[in-house]
């Protein structure tokens, strides 16, 4: 082993010490589950849902009583802008982990995921303590944003009897920065990294390459089941209706309408513009697929918006299927 993997190999074992620690002592909420921080919230989200904010309604309803929405758990024990002062005297593991990455050269932070789970409803007068620990971090992950690694914590709810309400996972990735593209002395630059970045160019298997081919000769292909007819998209090497491993495709008229859709603001991906609509399109052949919408603004996306497929080049040189709305609908 070389010094530089064996200097890996020591940084990469120092993470591993992190996994399984509190981060800090546990997290009492400032005041009880009340009614007016309620209220705010669902005012803030737009969340109307009666049982949150009418004292009448939530009594005739099988809760008894105003109970607080769950996806506001988190908010119960966030400690504010106290935050921001005098961090260094703060006792948390996490903080010393972040600054572990980067004195070793991983300066950089951006949160990739939230998931949570509710045990019960809480409802006014219920205090909440928080509880987290460093639950995982990756080996170290090549993405668009650079090198680096997932840092997964979890944190616990429980009630003032100490009974759970609730967890909440968070995952974060903490990286090195891809390098900013240099420009050569003409001006016009030079090299891969030169220039405006350009979309990544998809990856390419076995089991996907031919449906790569059609799309670079201008044909969006659905792959079908020989044995039982079962339209599937992505291409996969089995049927799940029938467990075929048998196939053709056949051609898709490209015209469909949305089924689902985001807006994406963050975080930016090279090669694409911000705000991005991702849907998911109901083929009208009978299956679906996930692409982009363009030629409208993205907040104009609506379910239900009759779209079309047009095989675009991009500024990779590679093509892809970008889907518009249907001209007069």
């Amino acid at each position: 082993m070389n010094q530089q993997a064996e200097a890996k190999a020591a940084f990469e074992a120092k993470l591993q010490e992190f996994v399984g620690l509190e981060i800090g002592p546990p997290e009492v909420a400032d005041d009880d589950v009340n009614e007016a921080m309620i209220r705010h919230w669902c005012q803030a989200m737009g969340d109307t849902n009666p049982i949150y904010t009418e004292p009448e309604v939530g009594k005739s309803s099988t809760h008894g009583g105003i109970v607080a929405p769950p996806a506001m758990m988190q908010a119960w024990t966030m400690p504010g802008i106290v935050v921001a002062y005098d961090l260094d005297s703060l006792d948390d593991k996490q903080r010393e982990l972040h600054k572990f990455f980067g004195d070793n050269g991983y300066p950089s932070v951006v949160a990739t995921d939230c998931e949570q789970g509710y045990d019960r409803y809480v409802r006014p007068g219920d205090r909440l303590t928080a509880r987290t620990t460093i639950e995982s971090i990756s080996e170290e992950k090549a993405t668009a944003l650079g090198i680096g690694y997932f840092v997964v914590t979890r944190t616990l709810y429980s009630d003032q009897k100490g009974e759970p309400v609730g967890w909440m996972t968070f995952r974060v990735l903490k990286f090195k920065p891809n390098q900013p593209a240099q420009p050569a002395a003409d001006g016009e630059g030079s090299g891969p990294m030169s220039g405006k970045p350009t979309r990544m160019r998809p990856p390419l298997a076995h089991d996907n390459a031919w449906w790569w081919e059609g799309v670079d000769n201008d044909q969006l292909l659905i792959q079908k089941c020989d044995d039982c007819g079962t339209l599937r998209h992505p291409p996969r090497p089995m049927c799940s209706e029938c467990q075929s491993i048998q196939w053709g495709s056949i051609e898709s008229t490209g015209r469909g309408t949305v089924h689902s859709y985001t807006v994406m603001h963050h975080p930016p991906i090279p090669g694409y513009d911000y705000p991005l609509a991702v849907a998911l399109i109901d083929l009208e052949e009978g299956t679906r697929i996930v692409s982009n919408v363009e030629g409208i603004s993205p907040h104009d996306v609506r379910i239900g918006m009759k779209v079309e497929c047009s095989i675009e080049t991009t500024e990779g040189d590679f093509k892809l299927p970008i889907f518009h709305p249907v001209a007069g609908e």
